[in-house]
């Protein structure tokens, strides 16, 4: 699902969003995010949402439009938008963060829940609590939380194991 604009306090740098099951959660925003937003609200989001109200805007040069299906005038509530001022599709959003972690070392399918992985990897390698990443991650169980815990374990013991003479 979207991003509310509504759902973004870039004061508090926090955003709410909604996931499976509708569940709704606040997440934190880190300061280069927080800066890039701000930068996107006040230059490139006014322009994109004036191509939703007139579609032959774009002009030569322009970016090709997205897949989405074009959408009759700006949707205000959204944060993001595609090229043609509607909101940002899911399968566009896929296909953007794939293209960008193409380059990127490892195996596996690579996506916006890649993103997510890494992130409650780090966080627990960083000394995270379990049950605020638990949190953070919407997950109604522990035990769901606790595999980027088996993850963290595993980089431990290679890291050990490449560091010690006698390992």
């Amino acid at each position: 699902s979207s991003l509310p604009l509504d759902g973004l306090d870039l004061r508090e740098r926090t955003a709410r969003v909604h996931g499976k099951g509708d569940k709704e959660r606040v997440v934190p925003v880190g300061r280069p995010a927080a800066t890039a937003l701000e930068r996107y609200l006040s230059a490139a989001r006014p322009l994109l949402a004036a191509r939703a109200d007139d579609p032959g805007r774009a002009g030569p040069g322009a970016p090709p439009p997205a897949s989405e299906p074009p959408t009759a005038g700006s949707d205000a509530s959204v944060l993001f938008l595609g090229n043609r001022g509607g909101p940002l599709g899911t399968h566009t959003v896929y296909r953007l963060v794939a293209r960008e972690l193409e380059a990127e070392p490892g195996g596996g399918p690579r996506g916006p829940h890649t993103l997510r992985h890494t992130a409650a990897t780090h966080l627990l390698d960083g000394g995270a609590d379990l049950r605020v990443v638990q949190e953070m991650l919407g997950h109604s169980s522990l035990a769901s939380t606790q595999v980027y815990t088996h993850v963290s374990t595993e980089r431990l013991a290679e890291s050990y194991r490449q560091a010690h003479p006698r390992a």
